[in-house]
């Protein structure tokens, strides 16, 4: 069975995703670390071709312990916590909108989820990685609500990472290849309000009661 979860930064992606997949016994795939991976490749060679990059990067997201995500690997070093930086985010968000980055990211993603148990999560799983997918959610927030989770996670000034924010939207959602948006079918859930566990909770009832692949 294949979940996908899309939605905007700061929406609580990861966090749902982590759980849900703990919670159902399933693969979690984080797509955002591969585009930050790539982000990162493109701060430490500035002018390099950002589709290069992305077929040249070797990345790796073994499991952990009990099933968990492990650390994020580029090229053989840990990135784990290289690539939650402000400076990568800003910079996944830009290798995000080239169609090469796109193509080369997309499939890889595919080959990974092509067997098995998987909660993805990102930006575009449910409308590009996996339009069939057993069950595809969107999940958002309201903005106010995001900034003020992703100011906390990151400790800094929840004003600036509104505005950077308003920013990366407008980015994600106007760019030309896999632009965000919900997927047809998908369920809305406006996690405004809720808790982690509470979200979960909720996507969980609905896979179970999903008829599973075909």
């Amino acid at each position: 069975m294949l979940i996908a979860i899309d939605g905007p930064a700061g929406a609580g992606k990861s966090t749902v995703a982590r759980g849900l997949a703990a919670e159902l016994g399933f693969t979690y795939l984080d797509s955002g670390a591969m585009y930050r991976c790539v982000g990162l490749l493109s701060i430490e060679h500035p002018g390099a071709e950002p589709g290069e990059l992305a077929r040249g990067a070797r990345i790796e997201l073994p499991r952990g312990e009990g099933g968990r995500p492990g650390a994020v690997v580029l090229a053989g070093r840990d990135v784990t916590a290289a690539i939650r930086t402000p400076e990568v985010s800003e910079a996944a968000s830009a290798v995000a909108a080239d169609a090469a980055v796109r193509e080369a990211l997309v499939s890889v993603q595919r080959e990974l989820i092509a067997g098995g148990d998987w909660v993805a999560e990102g930006r575009d799983i449910g409308t590009v990685v996996a339009p069939d997918a057993d069950l595809k959610i969107f999940l958002t927030a309201d903005p106010a609500e995001r900034a003020r989770r992703r100011a906390a996670e990151l400790g800094a000034d929840e004003r600036s990472v509104l505005a950077e924010q308003a920013l990366r939207d407008e980015r994600d959602s106007a760019r030309e290849h896999s632009p965000l948006r919900a997927a047809p079918g998908a369920v809305l859930i406006d996690s405004t309000g809720l808790s982690g566990e509470q979200v979960i909770a909720r996507i969980a009832a609905l896979a179970r009661r999903a008829p599973g692949p075909s």
